[in-house]
């Protein structure tokens, strides 16, 4: 019984060196290796951390940005809608213009819709006045937007060319 005991034992022994000798080489410098990754994951995770908190400070800041741009732009746009009825009408000796935003939901990103109707006439469109009429309309809202203090900045380039010497009186 020893005998079947110690072959037991030796073919237990052979196979844990077999075992031992396909795990292959120990690394002794795998304990360096884990507390580099280790330091290099730790870096990269507080600079993740860093950048989810600036992304979220910049989505807030962006917000109030908005939020500001868009009661800056509603105030300015109300003056310059009261301030371009009375220029139209200035210009034109009588007649209506108004102006309006059309998504007053997203006024920053929406078009402006704008309504001109010269003493006699009733166009559907500002596609229908004439050339100097546009000019005209053009130039009064241009006035309009001047008229506000301090002033936004616009340009518009020869608005006066289609302008003839009944539209200039």
């Amino acid at each position: 019984s020893d005998i079947s005991t110690d072959s037991m034992l030796s073919e237990k022994i052979i196979t844990t060196e077999r075992s031992i000798e396909n795990i292959g080489p120990i690394n002794m410098a795998v304990r360096d290796e884990y507390d580099s990754e280790n330091e290099r994951l730790l870096f990269l995770e507080n600079q993740y951390d860093d950048l989810v908190k600036a992304t979220t400070d910049l989505k807030i800041t962006i917000k109030k940005l908005d939020s500001k741009a868009k009661e800056k732009f509603e105030q300015t746009f109300s003056v310059i809608k009261e301030n371009f009825k009375k220029t139209f009408i200035d210009f034109f000796d009588g007649g209506e213009a108004d102006i309006r935003i059309v998504d007053e939901k997203e006024p920053l990103n929406s078009d402006i819709e704008i309504y001109a109707s010269p003493p006699g006439k009733t166009p559907k469109t500002i596609r229908m006045l004439s050339g100097g009429e546009k000019a005209l309309t053009a130039i009064a809202l241009l006035f309009a937007i001047y008229l506000v203090k301090p002033s936004p900045f616009c340009v518009l380039d020869e608005v006066d060319a289609p302008l003839d010497d009944k539209n200039i009186g």
